[in-house]
């Protein structure tokens, strides 16, 4: 349980208050010529608290400038650590296990083993992360709540030893010829001040003789505004740890070829791929005289589409429905309610889109029909007269690695399907049936051999080029999406309000009080200590004390 200190005015303070919350009377024992510390006006703060429990023991690990100080140098170390080399999202297509090995040697490889290679969106970044936004949080209300309560609970008349021992302060007996001020002769010395600080932009407040005069009050919230924006920021940054709230992926679409982008319902379509390159006028001598092609400029005509019915489906074709149409270039993005799709890089490389394979029987020559066969979304079952086709596996680029078939890329380069067929002639349970789309591959995997007994009845084969369908070009687009971002920047535009409140404007505060014709005079900033010294020494002026403004810091001359 907390325990109340007493002041000799009556006011009940809580353990670990330093200067009274109403008169300002110290309350330890101390130097007493030296400046007070007036910091949070001396109240006390939950860190401060005497036998912490676990939970006091958190908030005080958390509420340490120190240890935010400490979190903020291993974070950025951390990031640091995510500098040495490109981190994978920076690829397009690659496979990270083999390429820092290959790259970047032993180290490389060790670097990718930690998880280095994806510093950003680890789990130790991101707590990090967590733990600062949780120290901003924790170090804002342990001194937000006091302060709040110091300045709103302040006091005109003030202790004697808190007015006389600020770091600006005046002493000093007002005359009227030879015999001291009256009470109403003070009272209108205090009037007189009081106007002559209103000129400063003061709000005063007086107490018979007795003054308090205080200006730019909220720039003392300016470093919590500013914590409030970062925490915002942080938020922000670890929201986008959450599904669909960020994305930043790059997915290869030929020319013709629709494909779903990862992680969303849409679909974009790639209708055609425009490449121009500078003519030999335009372009330079050294160009010229190296007889290099230099593109000019790159386009994807895009179509975007949202799935509307079957969309996680394998068995089914999903149900798309255009929402949005546009031109690709680089620096100007397709921009659909938050989704960009940029044009990264392209490349001229003839890929397979599709094929029209016909099913032939080979002792009779017979012809069942064709089916139309996607590189990009082939479907689980075909029907071709009286066989059913259903499809077991599909391979774009196909290899072999430990006697198991594989695929090297995601790209149709050498595309395989593996079928299991069932109808007349053919075992009762079905076979299975490869079909290497491409000539070249059927030879090189020697198609026939594998299929064994089953290439002696049938044959799938496409019966001229008209039936195949190549890309000559292939778009590589980075596809984004920010949900975080506007609350990212506003999160920044509320810490640089912070900062200017903290930075530009200054509180000020003076305290004055006159007992029996004697002048106390204290007077505080939390900055430019040198601008309110002045503004002291003029207001005293005004009033017909001349002092030497030298004079009026603590520890320099004294005061007469």
């Amino acid at each position: 349980m907390i325990e109340n200190t007493k002041c000799e005015c009556g006011h009940q303070n809580f353990v670990g208050t330093v200067l009274c919350e109403s008169c300002g009377k110290p309350l330890f024992e101390d130097d007493q010529s030296a400046p007070l510390e007036m910091r949070y006006d001396g109240v006390a703060r939950r860190s401060q608290k005497t036998n912490p429990g676990l939970i006091d023991k958190v908030w005080n690990f958390f509420s340490s400038v120190k240890i935010a100080v400490y979190l903020i140098i291993i974070t950025l170390l951390g990031a640091s650590l995510g500098t040495i080399f490109r981190q994978e999202s920076n690829f397009i297509n690659f496979d990270p296990s083999t390429y820092y090995k290959e790259n970047y040697g032993t180290f490389g490889d060790i670097y990718y083993k930690l998880g280095l290679s994806h510093t950003y969106e680890s789990w130790w970044f991101i707590t990090l992360l967590f733990m600062i936004g949780t120290s901003l949080v924790v170090c804002s209300l342990d001194r937000v709540l006091p302060l709040y309560r110091a300045l709103s609970k302040q006091q005109i008349r003030k202790h004697l030893s808190f007015i006389l021992r600020q770091k600006v302060r005046y002493s000093g007996q007002l005359k009227s010829g030879d015999t001291d001020y009256s009470e109403s002769e003070s009272k209108a010395w205090i009037e007189q001040t009081a106007k002559a600080l209103k000129k400063y932009r003061y709000n005063v407040h007086t107490d018979g003789s007795a003054l308090l005069a205080e200006k730019n009050r909220f720039s003392r919230w300016g470093p919590y505004i500013n914590h409030i924006g970062l925490i915002i920021f942080l938020m922000a940054v670890l929201m986008r740890s959450l599904p669909g709230w960020h994305m930043d992926q790059y997915v290869s679409v030929a020319e013709g070829q629709t494909v779903k982008l990862p992680d969303t319902s849409f679909y974009l379509k790639n209708e055609k791929f425009t490449l121009e390159y500078y003519s030999p006028e335009e372009m330079s001598e050294e160009f010229r005289a190296k007889n290099m092609a230099v593109p000019k400029i790159f386009e994807t005509k895009a179509v975007l589409y949202k799935c509307t019915a079957n969309c996680d489906d394998p068995l089914n074709e999903p149900k798309l429905e255009e929402v949005h149409r546009q031109d690709i270039i680089v620096n100007k993005p397709l921009n659909y309610r938050g989704l960009l799709a940029y044009q990264s890089e392209y490349s001229q490389f003839p890929l397979l889109i599709s094929v029209k394979p016909s099913l032939k029987n080979k002792k009779t020559g017979e012809n069942y029909g064709s089916i139309d066969l996607s590189m990009s979304r082939p479907v689980e079952s075909y029907k071709i007269g009286p066989y059913d086709l259903k499809l077991k596996g599909y391979y774009p680029d196909f290899g072999i690695e430990n006697g198991m078939p594989i695929t090297k890329s995601k790209d149709p380069v050498a595309p395989a399907f593996i079928f299991h067929i069932t109808g007349p002639d053919l075992a009762p349970e079905g076979q299975p049936y490869i079909y290497f789309p491409l000539p070249v591959d059927k030879e090189e995997f020697k198609q026939d051999a594998i299929n064994r007994e089953i290439a002696d009845k049938l044959d799938l084969s496409v019966n001229s080029m008209q039936d195949v369908q190549f890309s000559e070009y292939t778009s590589y687009l980075n596809i984004r999406v920010d949900r975080a971002l506007p609350y990212i920047w506003t999160g920044a535009a509320i810490s640089m309000i912070g900062l200017v409140m903290g930075f530009y404007w200054h509180h000020r505060r003076i305290w004055i009080r006159i007992d029996n014709g004697k002048l106390s005079l204290g007077a505080h900033t939390n900055k430019n200590w040198y601008g309110i010294r002045k503004e002291v020494e003029h207001i005293l002026k005004k009033s017909g004390i001349d002092v030497d403004p030298k004079t009026l810091e603590a520890g320099v001359g004294r005061n007469g």
